[in-house]
């Protein structure tokens, strides 16, 4: 019958104008290579090597069942670590024994051991230069009324700022002093921000006056903010300690060497002590002054902690619970286009009976199967997930199953209205005369007629089932864990906001697979359309 099919005259010109829509055929190809790799995925992801070489014998290892007796001879019947066996003296005392692994050498259920990932052993001290902000309020005549955190910026205390004539330290840009009168002027004003001032100090700062708008009488007094102005490469210096304390000199700016020199013998000695303690355990930062300049200190290490970002090792790094992204990826692909395959296909299914049966008999039969359909729709689909979950427990079965409930009434409309266009046709009526039962008018004569619904809905449903599961995995009430699944990914990545690899990776596997299906879809839509264009008129 297939064959049947593709010598259709109608059916040949439809595939034709599909490969014509290069953007559709290239995606329904690389959706085929897709599924194909994923269906292979204990080929290409897996903990198990592919081939043991082992005493003279081969074993296969990835299609077969061997007890980890056979290569330790410890008469245990379990499942062997063959990592362990690998990296043992007894497996490599002799030269002929070795292991073929996969490409990726880690299952999606194997917790990755923390040893096994080589980061770096440094320790960086970071100085980061906390900002310089005083205020001080000035009459007109710029003497200070009073001063917060000031006296930095002329090199004497705050409280010897009062009544200190302003101009005397800083040249009072005239932008600045526009603004200082319409302020005593009662005027409204914008924020002014002046460009960097020096003063005889010898530091450079940044004077800025906040927004005004006019009251009832003028102010008595206007306040001005001074910022110490600071480039960006100075607000942040960092240098790099190995484990014997000695600084990794091609990783050090001049700019750290000055404010390493720039401390005293004693902090010298703490911050050492400090860092030494750094490589056994985490450390606080805390601020220290350096020639009267308050710095943040804090103390940075690759520490192993789950998630961890991608290294050689982990391309698209490590979950919460130590397993490999891209070997969940991988596995989650397969289970996302398997489960929607077969939703999709148990859903059309359905869905044809259902709408044939109404659309070929009519009458009470087509009014009683819309009216239960219509009640059936009604019914809340995510409170039955919840109410069966609890009952029985989340399972791949389970969740097909309800969703495949559901899943069917859209393409049944579709079918009834094709079935109740057709049945009226002159071939229904001549097989009728003819003696033709009504399972062979139903399935051989209007239903092949019908199927340009179902054949166009099928990729946009099989994204929607795709779109689904990932959000039902996000919510909790999709497959059990430890399942992999690009949904469980996504709810990971909103536990840890940090790991940006758990945000990027499954949403651009997501949106890879379901933009190739719509391509796909819209590639069908088009070559199934009579009309080669269209015009609105």
């Amino acid at each position: 019958m297939i064959h049947k099919i593709f010598k259709n005259p109608i059916t040949r010109m439809r595939i034709s104008r599909f490969k014509e829509i290069k953007r559709a055929y290239i995606s329904l190809g690389i959706l085929i290579i897709f599924y194909v790799i994923s269906l292979c995925s204990e080929l290409v992801c897996n903990d198990i090597p592919l081939y043991v070489r082992f005493n003279g014998k081969s074993y296969f290892p990835a299609v077969k069942f061997y007890p980890e007796d056979l290569f330790a001879g410890n008469n245990k019947q379990t499942r062997p670590d063959y990592k362990s066996i690998n990296r043992s003296a007894a497996f490599r005392k002799d030269t002929g024994n070795f292991m073929i692994f996969p490409l990726v050498q880690f299952s999606p259920f194997e917790s990755i051991d923390p040893e096994s990932i080589a980061v770096s052993d440094n320790v960086t001290l970071v100085f980061t230069a906390m900002p310089m902000i005083g205020t001080v309020n000035i009459r007109k005549d710029y003497s200070i009324v009073r001063s917060a955190s000031f006296g930095f910026f002329i090199n004497m205390k705050d409280k010897q700022a009062k009544g200190v004539f302003l101009p005397v330290y800083y040249n009072i840009p005239e932008s600045i002093k526009h603004g200082i009168e319409k302020r005593f002027a009662n005027e409204n004003a914008q924020r002014l921000i002046s460009s960097k001032v020096m003063g005889n100090n010898g530091i450079e700062v940044v004077i800025s006056l906040s927004t005004y708008f006019s009251r009832k009488s003028a102010p008595e007094s206007v306040r001005l903010t001074f910022r110490k102005a600071m480039a960006k490469h100075q607000s942040v210096e960092k240098i790099v300690f190995d484990k014997n304390l000695k600084p990794v000199q091609n990783k050090i700016k001049q700019n750290s060497v000055n404010i390493w020199n720039s401390l005293t013998a004693q902090d010298r000695k703490t911050l050492l002590t400090i860092v030494k303690e750094r490589f056994l355990h985490t450390i606080d930062p805390f601020v220290l002054k350096v020639k009267n300049r308050p710095y943040s200190i804090s103390f940075e290490k690759d520490d192993i902690r789950f998630p961890f970002i991608p290294v050689k090792e982990h391309l698209m790094g490590i979950d919460g619970a130590g397993r490999d992204v891209l070997a969940r990826i991988l596995y989650g692909l397969r289970t996302s286009l398997t489960f929607g395959l077969m939703l999709v296909t148990c859903s059309m299914i359905l869905g044809i009976i259902a709408g044939a049966v109404q659309g070929y008999y009519g009458g009470a039969m087509d009014i009683t199967g819309q009216r239960f359909i219509e009640i059936w729709s009604a019914l809340p689909f995510l409170y039955i997930m919840i109410l069966m979950g609890s009952i029985y427990g989340r399972s791949f079965s389970l969740l097909l199953f309800c969703y495949g409930l559901f899943n069917w009434i859209g393409i049944s409309y579709y079918i009834r209205a094709e079935f109740l266009r057709l049945r009226k046709k002159e071939f229904v009526e001549a097989a009728k005369c003819m003696g033709v039962s009504s399972y062979k008018i139903i399935f051989k004569h209007i239903l092949p007629n019908a199927m340009v619904p179902v054949i166009t809905f099928f990729p946009f449903s099989l994204v929607g089932a795709i779109g689904t599961l990932a959000a039902l995995d996000y919510l909790g009430f999709g497959l059990p864990p430890p399942t992999p699944s690009w949904g469980e990914l996504l709810l990971q990545a909103q536990q840890y906001r940090w790991a940006w690899w758990l945000i990027l990776y499954p949403s651009l596997a997501l949106f890879v697979v379901m933009l190739l299906g719509v391509f796909v879809g819209d590639g069908i839509r088009n070559a199934y359309d009579p009309k080669r264009s269209s015009r609105l008129e």
